[in-house]
Order: C-alpha cells, then sequence, then structure tokens
C-alpha cells in the first residue's frame, strides 16, 4: 500500500493544523514508500534552510523504516557508527521524521523542520497520526 495524492494532502494539513497551534512556521515533507517527494509545504516565514531538513528527515526515516531519532541513536559518537551521517546523502539523526501507517502498515513518510525539535516531532506526530482517527 503507498500513500496517495489525496492522503499526503491530509497529512499535510493535519500537520499544519498543529504548526499553527504552536505558532511555529515549518516546512512539511511527505514521500512515498519509495523515498520519492508526493507533497512539500513551506509555511508563510519558514526557514528557507529548513526545506532540506524536513525532506532528509523523512529520507532518513524512510531509509531504515523508522523515526529519524531512532536512526539518530546509532549516529552519536558512542554508538560508533557516527560516520553513518555521510552515507546516503546525508542522513538526519534527531527527530521529525516518521513512518505514516495506515491499518499497520507503512504507506509513506513525514519529515518536518522548522522549529525547535521537540515541535517539530509534535506537527509530524500530528501529521501522522491523521490515520489513527479513522
Amino acid at each position: 500500500m503507498e500513500i496517495n495524492l489525496n492522503e499526503s494532502k491530509q497529512v499535510v494539513q493535519q500537520a499544519i493544523a498543529k504548526a499553527i497551534q504552536l505558532q511555529v512556521n515549518a516546512n512539511i515533507a511527505v514521500l512515498d514508500t519509495a523515498g520519492h517527494l508526493k507533497v512539500f509545504e513551506r509555511m508563510d516565514d519558514a526557514f528557507l534552510g529548513s526545506m532540506d531538513i524536513a525532506i532528509k528527515k523523512a529520507k532518513t526515516a524512510c531509509l531504515f523504516r523508522t523515526s529519524s531519532a531512532n536512526v539518530g541513536e546509532y549516529l552519536k559518537p558512542e554508538a560508533r557508527a557516527y560516520g553513518m551521517t555521510a552515507t546516503n546523502d546525508g542522513l538526519v539523526g534527531f527527530a521529525g521524521g516518521l513512518p505514516i501507517f495506515k491499518n499497520n502498515e507503512i504507506i509513506g513518510y513525514i519529515g518536518v523542520s522548522g522549529g525547535a525539535v521537540p515541535e517539530d516531532l509534535e506537527i509530524a506526530t500530528a501529521g501522522a497520526g491523521i490515520f489513527d482517527q479513522k
């Protein structure tokens, strides 16, 4: 199962609603299960430098089928795999990249950047959780 365009837009809209609630101008990327960009939204006044970070958070989650924060645990110097950050055209190992599940199956990935890391995670979680409500 693959996320479709309509579902991708729903994910982004849910994430934007949370970003507005938190007063964060975010960049939000949704990728399909192959890691290709499906939808990208840059809210007004979102940092331009965060555009690439949002996409790479989603891509990091996609490459390892887990959250970007989980991947980050392997990127710490004490994990002895910190050189991994330079692989795959760059990994982002902090919160804000998540798998999107529907019927217990990954259908896509979301990446959010623009706020503090905990805010990015909260926004991504809101977007990724859109199908939990159905």
